[in-house]
């Protein structure tokens, strides 16, 4: 019998070198090659057609752009992460730990689908008993719901063809398998194999497909890049798999806004979306506490109130620095320009800074916020009731802008809060109701201003 060939492929970006190395010469990431079965050349090019036929050359001007048609499904949240719902032909890949809720959420979109649309989903990792234990505990109507457990990719391609549903969910790529790969399920070649040609598929019939993902520990979904190149929508479930809280973010959407969030509560009838997500981030203290400052960020279009804690206490030796939902190399630099510009001491404290709720801030606006809370702490003196704060820190000491200023403040004022603290830049044109707004210029300046209020 022929020794079968082998070949070492990156995880990351799918490159294949014949020898083992320790670094990918395709992205130069280390320890991501594993070994595969050398894939032979298929005696047929058909699955490389093109998407619509025969194209032409024409200009741009001469393309009709029309808004795409929507399809709700009947879930506000989900709808809100895909940017306002389905789009025919679209492909979206939702990833997240194992757990978290993906299969519940979207046994419960297509629950909701099923009932005016034709719909299929199809389980790669769970059999028809076991979702429809899931479905009844659930207490969903899936008579209508079509359902189909089979992991080969070409009997997949055929159902769809066959019934030509308008939203077809795949749970998940990373069990599928072709027949013109020699190599396992789950491999870099079978996963990059099995999306392109559900990909292509769905442009080719306007069906909605919805790929399920394993992430790796790292929390990047699993299989090569390239993956995430080929689809339109790329959401990820976030939160911690002990709170009853979840999170849905937009990373692409070739259909709307990125970074869009949608916010659910994990129930015992499932994923129930959360209407008010500030007060999920908002902790209900019974009286002032020092070490705390109310942020109002900005996830897509969505302004949310996010509690800042700060902990400052006397080091023991070497001071630590720590931080949960937030950058903890922006928190050193931040340390530093306090003490450069403010004149305030850390080196010898502990510092740690947590973002309530399990949420997670990428934004420099938490900047302001953070140095608020720190100084509390450290100070040991609460920050002034219905307080809250958005501003950019620079290295120089000034105070950037936020974008969406005015939306962040009206949504403060909305929930109750009568005080702000804000950049120059963000000094609203106009009074907002109940709102006194401070516009500060530096950090020493925001410092000052915090000494005069009550």
């Amino acid at each position: 019998m022929a020794k079968v060939k082998t070949v070492y492929s990156c995880t990351e970006c799918g490159a294949s070198v014949p020898k083992w190395q320790g670094q990918c010469p395709g992205c130069g990431v280390w320890n991501t090659l594993v070994e595969t079965i050398a894939e032979t050349a298929p005696t047929s090019n058909s699955r490389f057609a093109a998407l619509g036929g025969t194209t032409k050359l024409q200009t741009l001007s001469e393309i009709e752009a029309r808004e795409e048609d929507r399809l709700p499904t009947g879930i506000a949240e989900f709808d809100r992460a895909l940017g306002g719902g389905l789009v025919a032909g679209g492909v979206v890949l939702l990833g997240g730990d194992p757990g978290i809720g993906k299969s519940t959420l979207l046994l419960q979109a297509l629950a909701e689908l099923a009932g005016a649309h034709h719909v299929l989903y199809v389980s790669g990792e769970e059999s028809g008993q076991q979702i429809a234990m899931r479905a009844r505990r659930l207490a969903l109507d899936t008579r209508k719901l079509k359902l189909l457990s089979e992991i080969n990719l070409e009997k997949i391609l055929a159902a769809l063809q066959a019934e030509k549903p308008q939203v077809a969910v795949i749970d998940s790529i990373q069990t599928l398998w072709s027949e013109q790969l020699s190599s396992a399920p789950g491999s870099v070649a079978q996963v990059r194999e099995c999306a392109a040609q559900l990909t292509r598929l769905a442009k080719q019939t306007g069906i909605n497909v919805i790929l399920v993902g394993h992430v790796t520990k790292e929390g990047a979904l699993a299989g090569p890049r390239v993956l995430e190149h080929i689809v339109d929508t790329v959401l990820y479930f976030e939160g911690d798999t002990h709170s009853s809280f979840r999170l849905i973010r937009a990373v692409k959407n070739r259909y709307g806004a990125v970074n869009e969030i949608g916010v659910f509560a994990m129930t015992d009838k499932g994923l129930k979306g959360v209407n008010n997500p500030s007060a999920m981030f908002l902790s209900q203290h019974g009286q002032e506490v020092p070490g705390s400052c109310v942020l109002v960020t900005q996830e897509g279009t969505r302004p949310l109130l996010v509690e800042i804690q700060a902990l400052v206490d006397q080091s023991h030796g070497n001071p630590r620095r720590l931080t949960v939902g937030l950058d903890a190399q922006r928190l050193a630099m931040l340390l530093a320009v306090l003490h450069r510009h403010a004149g305030i001491l850390c080196f010898d404290q502990d510092v740690f800074v947590n973002a309530v709720g399990g949420v997670k801030i990428a934004e420099p606006a938490a900047d302001l916020a953070v140095l608020l809370a720190i100084i509390s702490s450290l100070k040991n003196k609460a920050l002034p009731t219905k307080l809250i704060v958005f501003g950019e820190v620079g290295l120089a000491g000034e105070i950037r802008p936020a974008p969406r200023g005015q939306e962040r403040l009206k949504e403060a004022a909305k929930l109750g809060f009568t005080r702000a603290m804000v950049p120059l830049a963000n000094k609203p044109k106009h009074p907002i109701a109940g709102m006194e707004v401070i516009a500060v210029r530096r950090v020493e300046e925001a410092v000052e201003r915090l000494r005069d209020l009550d």
